[in-house]
């Protein structure tokens, strides 16, 4: 999960505005370029689209640019911009904040440069900024918010100090926060800010040593303490977090897979089933996107404890809509593929949702790993 966002005073990064309800966005993909290679991350600045991912070339209209792991295009268009910073390794997830790109992923050098797991790009020229620093480990997923940039993934260190898979930086300055250290006993796997919380998720059982939210909890912004009043019983691996001020919503592994929307506190308000994992969550004017390597929805919205669908299911490849009571909607462009939609972003500004992944069709029409629906 990534998403654009700005860092003016009392605005947040990775959040899902609270707005009424509206209908879904097209079914219909914009024409956009192809990649190569699976689509990991993607985040809007404007009509920019910012892409990463593990490909190497970009395909418009019959030219093929060399993009290593990291491009940009024009949303309007589809045409591929000149933005051309060059990762060594699989770029995984990307946020902005006004003229910053920031990166995390499984890369060492960026442009030819020593950037070790995270690194911060000028969103017009794609040249390296001074941000720069050494993890034991890797960070593979993050989101801005409060004046920082939230890290998490699978390390023990930043900069030789101890972190326990989650780490924050100020944006200002690009330090490392010394005061937010909380630490989870497992990898993490997604991170979503609000402005008094921080929302984690993954395959941990503890966080700060406590095992009452196993998988997902919520940590203070500033001093990285375990918020007690969240206690959601997630049922398996949470691979994806959103939050906006009333919802929580998580898309998880397990039997089948799970799209959960919790309240503040961590009570289920709804929860619907699909046949394979919700890799990802995005939401967009009352409506939840859920992409995954499922083939099957739900009929109908479920309780957290119902594993079966008694009133069967409906086809959706991949992608699939959620009303704000959790109910399924008419919404379904079916992407092909055994692995399908590896991460989903959605703009509230231009009213967008982008899909990346391993998929090369969306609707029977060619998409290479890459849709934009709007």
């Amino acid at each position: 999960m990534a998403m654009t966002c700005a860092l003016a005073s009392g605005t947040v990064g990775a959040i899902a505005t609270a707005t009424p309800a509206a209908a879904a966005v097209s079914a219909r993909s914009s024409t956009t370029p192809g990649f190569n290679s699976t689509v990991w991350a993607v985040a809007f600045r404007g009509n920019v689209v910012y892409v990463g991912g593990s490909f190497t070339k970009v395909s418009f209209y019959g030219k093929t640019y060399t993009r290593k792991r990291l491009a940009a295009f024009d949303a309007r268009t589809g045409a591929v911009l000149s933005w051309n910073p060059v990762a060594d390794g699989t770029v995984r997830s990307l946020a902005v904040a006004g003229r910053a790109v920031y990166a995390a992923g499984d890369f060492s050098t960026v442009s030819g440069t020593r950037r070790d797991s995270v690194a911060r790009l000028d969103a017009v020229t794609g040249r390296l900024t001074s941000f720069r620093h050494e993890f034991t480990g890797k960070a593979t997923t993050l989101a801005i918010g409060n004046g920082r940039i939230y890290v998490g993934g699978k390390f023990s260190a930043v900069d030789g100090k101890k972190r326990g898979n989650l780490a924050a930086f100020r944006h200002s300055s690009g330090a490392l926060d010394g005061s937010w250290r909380p630490r989870t006993n497992d990898r993490v796997k997604a991170v979503a800010v609000t402005r008094t919380r921080v929302y984690v998720g993954g395959g941990f059982r503890t966080v700060n040593g406590s095992g009452r939210q196993p998988r997902l909890a919520a940590v203070h912004p500033v001093s990285g303490r375990l918020i007690t009043a969240f206690r959601p019983k997630a049922p398996a691996i949470v691979l994806d977090v959103e939050a906006d001020a009333r919802t929580v919503y998580t898309g998880t592994g397990g039997p089948g897979g799970r799209a959960v929307g919790y309240t503040n506190y961590g009570y289920v308000r709804w929860t619907h089933l699909f046949d394979g994992d919700v890799h990802n969550i995005a939401v967009l004017r009352g409506v939840t996107y859920a992409g995954g390597h499922f083939d099957r929805a739900c009929t109908t919205t479920s309780t957290i404890k119902q594993l079966g669908c008694p009133k069967g299911y409906a086809k959706r490849i991949k992608l699939a809509a959620l009303d704000t009571r959790g109910r399924l909607t008419g919404w379904n462009p079916q992407a092909n593929g055994v692995h399908g939609v590896q991460v989903l972003s959605s703009d509230t500004r231009t009213r967008r949702v982008a899909a990346g992944g391993a998929f090369t069709r969306i609707g029977g029409a060619r998409h290479e790993r890459f849709a934009l629906f709007g």
